[in-house]
């Protein structure tokens, strides 16, 4: 059996749009302790206190809320050629791009579900100023000691119509490996887990149940410690931003995490998953029962409703039923 290739380094940043741009950009910078790094046109970038890249957030304002652009590092300038070819065989291909300043020539493609991406090697690394130059030399930026001081970027939930047929996509053209799934009692995945590197995941496809393509679940910021979680609801509440559910512990993947929608009505998630790594090179997918689903959390209260149907871009009814 041939070696599967590793090629996706991480998930690197990702844009979100808001139709409450100034609102959003402040939700990021006061309650999430990013910084602003550059403004372009009607795009805000924010850098999350430790990733060592440029931006860890693109946030662009338009009439609706909803995921632009996910961003894929190579692990090298080979592993970068060895995808672009995959991808462009697989049919999902859109061509080259060098619009981002942080980046070098980047490859622009969608899954099968819509979802735009870029896949590049080449990058600007994040350069502290004499205002976050930190103490520790082996960090990208000091300690913010503000809001809920998430450190870096972690995963996106996509919404997708087909969550099999992105599976192949995620799996062969991307290389990403599954570790663990929602397998209904009729045999269809509702959710597969997938991760690029030691983490246990990375991107996650869960079922849209309005059956459209290209909308948005949530994007997740990984904070030290459960504490961190904590100390961010009392931060949330004072700052009247919407808490949805949490923080509670999921079953599956053993994330404890908080949600919150921000002002433009992406779903947020504070995490503390970094304790699980899959070390193992012959990691089994764990599979997760219709009935042990339903089960709900770990522990914490019952998953609300809300967790299962707000999706971004908000979608009327006459758009789905």
């Amino acid at each position: 059996m041939a070696e599967k290739l590793r090629d996706i380094a991480h998930v690197s940043a990702v844009e979100l749009f808001t139709p409450t741009l100034d609102d959003t950009i402040r939700f990021f910078t006061d309650q999430m302790a990013m910084e602003v790094v550059e403004r372009r046109g009607n795009s805000a970038y924010l850098h999350a206190w430790d990733d060592y890249e440029k931006f860890s957030v693109k946030v662009t304002g338009g009439n609706t809320s909803g995921i632009g652009r996910t961003w894929l590092r190579a692990r090298s300038p080979e592993a970068l050629a060895r995808r672009v070819e995959e991808i462009t065989a697989a049919g999902f291909g859109e061509g080259w791009s060098k619009d981002e300043s942080a980046y070098g020539p980047v490859f622009h493609f969608t899954d099968p579900d819509g979802h735009p991406f870029g896949i590049y090697y080449e990058t600007e690394r994040y350069v502290a100023s004499d205002a976050t130059r930190p103490s520790l030399k082996n960090q990208a930026a000091r300690f913010p000691g503000r809001g809920s001081n998430v450190r870096r970027l972690d995963h996106v939930n996509f919404l997708a119509q087909d969550v099999p047929v992105n599976e192949s996509f995620v799996s062969g053209a991307l290389t990403g490996r599954a570790s663990e799934q929602i397998v209904l009692d009729s045999g269809v995945k509702a959710a597969v887990w997938y991760t690029f590197s030691d983490k246990s995941y990375d991107v996650v496809y869960t079922r849209d149940w309005t059956g459209t393509k290209g909308r948005l679940h949530h994007v997740a910021f990984a904070t030290d410690t459960r504490e961190d979680i904590l100390r961010a609801a009392d931060v949330f509440l004072e700052a009247g931003v919407h808490i949805e559910t949490g923080p509670h512990k999921h079953a599956i993947q053993q994330t404890f995490f908080l949600y919150v929608w921000e002002p433009g009505g992406n779903r947020i998630e504070l995490c503390n998953a970094g304790a699980r790594l899959l070390l193992a090179p012959d990691h089994e997918v764990i599979t997760w029962t219709e009935a042990e689903r339903a089960k709900g959390q770990a522990w914490g209260l019952k998953t609300i409703e809300t967790f299962h149907t707000h999706g971004t871009p908000p979608l009327a009814e006459a758009e789905w039923a």
